[in-house]
């Protein structure tokens, strides 16, 4: 038996190969939608691919379950509950099936979706493991406020994290102490607050290390749960109804997607998404362009600011840069969207001015101040006194909100979220000055928040 994980950095996604090498057959749970590395999997150990586990209808990123099992012939087994719309096979409590010496039992563990299923991999009857999709996290459990309005089942996210208690506690937790966890996403994923940078644990270990699974009342879980859980993407929803339909073929979804001659005029009226760095997109950019730059988790900002029914032309520096974001837009089920991309800018037309930062520094209340953090990080870490805070996901329909009376500066912890915001802002308010605090935020030290409280 072999245990691959294949990791998305930018998703903070986990699948997985699970091979049986007696019989040279290859099971996948919750596969990205690039396919090709685990065709490439089973090609280095010539294998054959025969079931796809689904433990949920994805929120945050596009599986290719139906891609591969139109490919390989591969079965994929989801839970009843999720009322797929592709071919399948139904796989909750009670089913289970082998591959070779292997053996798949499916659990029923509801709380992160109404529909989540949690599969327990045993060998000559021993567990080995168990693949937990987003209901057990290392040191987190998934965010139970994903599916109120999306999806075949909906409930209200008090309900789930309620199933989430049991779920764990019932369930994953009477597992044996050395059992692998093996969860679909890490540190960094929007689909929990998980902060542990490990890819893997055990139920023992999780048992001591994991808040959520601590001995405490299912009240006390609920409220814990719910506290300061991320913003939800605006594509989320969208990508939970694409992985229930399943999606369209990666490579030649991409294949359509315009490619544009450098200065090829853009049809007025469609959103421009630039991702060339902040430096240049300040010297020139085409007016109204947001500059979402490549790294950064750029698939999650996109969808973030980038609602899933606007269509968008996408600009990059150079050729390599553009090829690699189409596929990261890819990856969030947005490339249909994609009006048109190319290298360059059709127009340098806007500029953002740079800030003075000893200037601001010395009269921070001189500006207005636009936070454009996560509330919690705004109310935890607070760093100017009367900064408004507009997160970044709210931003573009909540710009009227700003006076106009000062010049403007925006700020995030690190840099990469102002580039975004300042791209925003400074076009909905074209009489005002505004700027981007940038890196320079790294030099203001973080108040606490008390201390904000009485300034």
């Amino acid at each position: 038996m072999k245990i691959e994980q294949f990791e998305d950095p930018g998703l903070a996604h986990y699948s997985y190969a699970i091979l049986s090498e007696g019989v040279r057959e290859i099971v996948l749970v919750d596969p990205a939608r690039d396919p090709q590395p685990y065709y490439d999997f089973a090609q280095a150990h010539d294998a054959k691919i025969v079931a796809v586990l689904e433990t949920h209808p994805h929120a945050d990123f596009v599986s290719s379950h139906l891609e591969i099992a139109r490919k390989t012939g591969a079965v994929i087994r989801v839970s009843k509950l999720l009322g797929a719309e592709y071919a399948h096979e139904a796989f909750d409590e009670g089913d289970s099936f082998t591959v070779g010496q292997l053996t798949f039992r499916a659990l029923n563990t509801p709380g992160h979706s109404p529909d989540s299923v949690s599969t327990v991999l045993s060998r000559a009857g021993q567990d080995v493991a168990v693949f937990t999709g987003d209901t057990l996290l290392i040191g987190d459990v998934g965010r139970p406020d994903l599916r109120e309005k999306v999806g075949n089942l909906t409930a209200r996210r008090e309900e789930l994290a309620k199933q989430l208690y049991h779920s764990t506690r019932e369930k994953l937790m009477t597992l044996a102490d050395d059992v692998l966890v093996y969860p679909a996403h890490g540190a960094g994923s929007l689909c929990s607050k998980a902060t542990n940078t490990a890819s893997s644990s055990t139920i023992g270990a999780e048992k001591i290390g994991n808040y959520a699974l601590r001995p405490q009342s299912e009240e006390a879980f609920v409220r814990e749960l719910l506290a300061d859980q991320p913003f939800i993407p605006k594509y989320f929803g969208y990508d939970v109804a694409l992985n229930k339909a399943g999606a369209p073929d990666f490579a030649p979804s991409l294949r359509q997607v315009k490619r544009l001659a450098t200065g090829t005029a853009l049809r007025a009226g469609v959103l421009v998404i630039d991702a060339r760095p902040e430096a240049v997109f300040k010297q020139g950019h085409a007016e109204g362009a947001i500059n979402i730059q490549q790294g950064g988790k750029f698939e999650t900002w996109l969808g973030s600011v980038v609602g899933p029914t606007e269509r968008f032309y996408l600009l990059a520096a150079d050729a390599d840069t553009l090829t690699d974001l189409i596929q990261k837009t890819a990856k969030i089920g947005y490339e249909p969207l994609i009006e048109g991309a190319l290298v360059g800018t059709p127009s340098a037309a806007a500029t953002l001015a740079r800030l003075d930062v000893e200037a601001f520094r010395a009269h921070p209340g001189r500006y207005t101040i636009v936070d454009v953090r996560n509330a919690s990080e705004h109310a935890h870490e607070p760093l100017f006194a009367g900064a408004l805070n507009l997160p970044l996901p709210e931003l573009r329909e909540r710009t009227g909100e700003i006076p106009t009376d000062k010049p403007v500066v925006v700020h995030c912890a690190g840099g990469y979220r102002s580039a975004v915001g300042s791209s925003i802002v400074a076009p909905a308010l074209p009489a005002t000055p505004v700027y981007d605090l940038s890196e320079a935020v790294k030099t203001f030290p973080v108040r606490s928040p008390d201390a904000a409280a009485h300034a």
